[in-house]
């Protein structure tokens, strides 16, 4: 385990140099890997280990999601089960359903989690408000969990490109005295970039955070916000969108995702750089107390629990189609259709 400097303070961090696939396919040799659920993570992650040699199986139920799985070459009754005997015929299930799914199925799998076996999660929910879900494991397994800093599809995508997406990574239960060597095998065999180390409640928490923040409610909230005050300041739909989105994912973003945000601002206009440096405190001091509401609605539970009731709902799937929907065809959205059709390298 090396210490890496983050900004002065030092981490934990497993990095393939150290813990080679190699390592990992030994670790695991004699394990039987049953991913159950094949929605978000589930492709990403049991693709990644079957290509990487691993003995991995899916646990899925019939419908359009089994249909996929058999489309991605898992062979039912060989390699596709169902979610009970998929978690059956395992040594590591890793339950990667949704949050909602996981409470439905939890008294139906808890059966098969006998000694010695290993739970394995890539969200810290179930488990840290298990109050709330019910999802309480046995105390004879390993509990552990790798969770990549991104979705499946990425996953998958930077896999095949030959990179590696960073993921964190907790113990909740070593039984086994293993679980440390089965995490970071699992790891390195979905092809993680490098693990840092968290726990299932401080995961849960920021991730939680962030969904709700930068990574999506708060980006959509500050984009809308700059795209609706643009037109209703006479500025055209492709003026207002350019200047907000466009610009910003395929030009800025990749500046400060490469060397950080100073240099994406080194490499702009002076009076970008003056306006940016002058508009980012009042930013900054409208904002925080934004996220200092949505982190304490975390922290007390409140925001598992509004998920808990509103995927409970039988009609969730239904009304969460339709506030999609209206998202889609809103006017900032339909331009980006017209834009991205309108990039060079679609023509």
């Amino acid at each position: 385990m090396a210490k890496m400097n983050f900004g002065g303070v030092e981490e934990n961090v497993i990095i393939r140099e150290e813990f080679p696939l190699e390592k990992a396919r030994e670790v695991l040799k004699d394990e039987t890997i049953a991913v159950l659920g094949y929605g978000v993570q589930g492709p990403g992650q049991s693709m990644n280990l079957r290509d990487n040699g691993f003995n991995v199986i899916v646990g899925q139920r019939q419908g359009k999601t089994y249909d996929k799985a058999v489309a991605d070459g898992w062979i039912p009754g060989e390699t596709l089960f169902s979610v009970e005997e998929a978690a059956e015929r395992a040594t590591i299930v890793m339950c990667l359903l949704s949050d909602a799914a996981v409470m439905s199925v939890w008294p139906t799998i808890k059966p098969y989690l006998t000694a010695g076996k290993a739970l394995y999660f890539s969200h810290g929910f179930a488990i840290t408000w298990n109050d709330r879900t019910g999802v309480v494991p046995p105390a004879d397994i390993d509990v552990i969990m790798v969770a990549p800093k991104g979705s499946g599809t990425s996953l998958r995508t930077m896999f095949l490109e030959g990179r590696g997406l960073n993921s964190s990574y907790a113990i909740y239960q070593d039984y086994t005295g293993r679980a440390f060597e089965r995490t970071i095998a699992l790891g390195i065999g979905i092809g993680s970039g490098y693990l840092f180390e968290t726990t299932f409640q401080r995961e849960a928490t920021s991730d939680l955070t962030g969904e709700r923040g930068s990574l999506m409610g708060a980006i959509q909230g500050l984009l809308l916000a700059q795209y609706e005050v643009l037109r209703e300041n006479g500025h055209t739909p492709s003026e207002a969108f350019n200047e907000t989105v466009e610009e910003l994912t395929q030009s800025l973003m990749p500046l400060f995702a490469q060397k950080g945000m100073d240099w994406m601002y080194a490499n702009c206009s002076t009076t970008a750089q003056r306006g940016a440096l002058d508009w980012m405190g009042p930013f900054h001091d409208a904002i925080k107390p934004v996220v200092e509401k949505l982190y304490a609605s975390v922290k007390c539970g409140n925001e598992a629990q509004i998920s808990i009731d509103s995927n409970s709902q039988p009609d969730y799937r239904d009304k969460l189609n339709e506030e999609l929907r209206a998202m889609r065809e809103s006017e900032m959205w339909q331009t980006a259709v017209t834009v991205r059709k309108l990039r060079p390298e679609n023509n």
